[in-house]
């Protein structure tokens, strides 16, 4: 039997920042929602609690939630001419009410009504067009062409303020108030006058009136249209360079391109700055929580900041890598710490509250592997660069560099249990032994046999001996005494992974064939080879510190626990959206820990049983 991982096994750390306005704080204050590739996460502000909503095929474009709260709705991007979903979900209880397809390409904006009778939804470039979805019915009421011929591609949909009947689409070049008909089931635009101003309009907000809306464009200009008459009635170029609109009760929020957040009285006819941040990022998300006395930040940097009115302080409360993330490892004999490598930084982090502790930033290059000390003195890692970095692992200082380590870039790194060496693999497919001092890091040996990219690097627990797979399709046992070659181990396969079994008689490895493979140590000989996946190179993985099971992850998105010995897989994890790129299982068998190209860290709860 093949037995899921359930969600509420699973804790991520992460946030789809680019996605426009896809960060939300739900209207029962205590919950917010924003998108991770294919998922919606739904997570408790106190508690941090996580919630996954899963249905979407491909990535989350958009993400957007009821007036009262009880529907959210979320779009996707597809292939082009193919169908891409929009999904209606029941948020009390987290469950999909409807699957409403109509748009091909990508699902560019929603917007709910006034009084949640109806979605409103508008279809990327490809599509083109806007739809009035019945939300009791499941059922689309009517559409049109979102914008003129003459005009350019729409890209904002926003409900009115008051009436379920009445919304705005705008774009490159176009502002359209649409009327719906549900009588003849059409719907009516009327074209907005701004004399001779052509703007992209990147937001809109409608006025809670509904008497008014303002716009704002890529050119940093806020206009202000009147929605009865459908004219412009003021328009205020300003000097900074503004991205997003948003609103409260008392102020209008502006998110600038310089990542600073700007406040505009309304009080007053004259605009100016009366308080501002500094955020990490460009600002993608602005959501108020309840009457305002708290907003929410999202940046494209994967960061998200509570912003207290009063003080007007930022506190970041979620980070994560907007990067692909490529090697992930655990601290010693502990299931507490673990860091993570991505491009321009390293980041440590503490799984009980899913908390990052330490961030490394070095900024321009790759980080592609890591490894801990066993003293716990540095973390040591491998760059793209050609460098070996060894930090402080609790300030993140830099300790040492060993420059020119590889000339193709360090691919692949591990250390000794006894601190004294480092084993480093390049992508010029050398492994190179270096002797670590207290003041002095000296090159120790070369081996040459790789002929391509060095990708993973296990040393047995006596360092005697060492593995090294690579993308040359081969894996090669070492031994790093006498610096010779025991065993070479070749099949049709690019090795990305290799592990030793904990009793050290047995390696398994897996790469581009999507096959798992039993190796003897001793001869080097094939002793079992298992399918491991059906679609996609396996990218990692890791063994139980009893060598009873293990667990792999790679392009088919999945995370799979196998019993070794019976060579079947006991569960599956589905929640990736990113190719998995590494993987491990913590030293107590709390947790696995799985890594994607898309940003994404997934803590898994070990199972119980099997």
């Amino acid at each position: 039997f093949n037995f899921f991982f359930l969600p509420a096994d699973l804790s991520l750390l992460s946030l789809a920042g680019h996605v426009p306005c896809g960060l939300i704080c739900h209207p029962d204050k205590e919950h917010i929602l924003y998108p991770l590739g294919c998922t919606v996460v739904i997570q408790e502000l106190d508690s941090k609690q996580q919630t996954f909503l899963h249905g979407h095929t491909n990535n989350v474009s958009c993400v957007v939630v009821s007036r009262n709260g009880l529907y959210v709705a979320s779009g996707q991007v597809t292939f082009m001419g193919f169908k891409a979903d929009i999904i209606l979900w029941d948020f009390q209880r987290k469950e999909l009410l409807a699957r409403l397809s109509l748009h091909k390409g990508k699902i560019e904006g929603l917007a709910f009504s006034a009084n949640s009778l109806y979605l409103l939804s508008l279809g990327g470039q490809d599509d083109g067009s806007v739809v009035v979805w019945h939300i009791d019915k499941r059922e689309a009421v009517c559409g049109s062409p979102a914008s003129a011929c003459s005009a350019g591609s729409a890209t904002v949909v926003v409900c009115s303020s008051c009436r379920d009947e009445m919304f705005v689409t705008a774009g490159n070049g176009t502002i359209r108030v649409w009327e719906l008909d549900l009588a003849n089931r059409k719907i009516h635009p009327t074209e907005c006058q701004t004399g001779q101003l052509r703007r992209v309009i990147m937001c809109v907000k409608v006025a809670d009136d509904d008497n008014y809306f303002c716009v704002g464009t890529s050119s940093g200009d806020i206009l202000k249209l009147n929605t009865n008459n459908k004219l412009m009635t003021d328009y205020r170029p300003q000097k900074e360079k503004f991205s997003l609109v948003s609103s409260s009760s008392v102020t209008l929020i502006f998110s600038l391109s310089s990542s600073s957040l700007v406040t505009e009285s309304r009080a007053t006819s004259r605009r100016t700055i009366t308080k501002k941040i500094q955020v990490q990022g460009a600002v993608t998300s602005l959501t108020h929580r309840g009457q305002g006395h708290q907003f929410f930040v999202g940046t494209n940097e994967c960061q998200i900041y509570r912003v207290n009115y009063t003080a007007f302080k930022e506190e970041l409360i979620a980070a994560c890598h907007n990067e692909a993330v490529h090697d992930i490892v655990f601290a010693w004999g502990t299931s507490d710490l673990f860091a993570t490598c991505s491009k321009n930084d390293i980041r440590v982090w503490y799984t009980p509250e899913n908390k990052e502790l330490l961030r490394i930033v070095i900024p321009n290059v790759i980080c592609h592997a890591i490894d801990f000390m066993r003293d716990g003195k540095s973390i040591i890692s491998a760059w793209n660069d050609g460098k070996i970095r060894a930090f402080m692992p609790e300030s993140g200082r830099l300790k040492y560099v060993i420059n020119h380590a590889h000339s193709l870039g360090v691919t692949a790194i591990a250390a000794t249990s006894d601190c004294k060496r480092i084993i480093s693999g390049g992508g010029e497919g050398q492994v190179r032994v270096w002797e670590i001092h207290e003041r002095i890091h000296k090159l120790g040996e070369i081996l040459k046999e790789h002929l391509s990219a060095v990708s993973c690097i296990k040393i047995k627990k006596d360092n005697q001996e060492c593995v090294t797979a690579s993308l040359d399709r081969t894996c090669i046992i070492w031994d790093i005494v006498r610096f010779i070659r025991k065993q070479m181990i070749l099949a049709n396969t690019l090795f990305k992974c290799v592990c030793y079994h904990p009793e050290e008689y047995q390696i398994i490895t897996s790469g581009t064939d999507r096959r798992i493979g039993y190796w003897e140590v001793f001869d080097g000989s094939v002793i079992r080879e298992l399918e491991g996946s059906t679609s996609g190179s396996i990218n990692g993985m890791d063994i139980t510190s009893d060598g009873a099971y293990f667990v792999t992850g790679g392009d088919d998105r999945l995370v799979k626990l196998w019993d070794y010995n019976e060579g079947a897989v006991t569960h599956t994890g589905v929640g990736h959206s990113g190719n998995i790129s590494r993987l491990k299982i913590c030293p107590a068998n709390k947790y696995i820990v799985s890594v994607s190209a898309d940003g994404a860290i997934l803590l898994w709860k070990y199972p119980d049983s099997h």
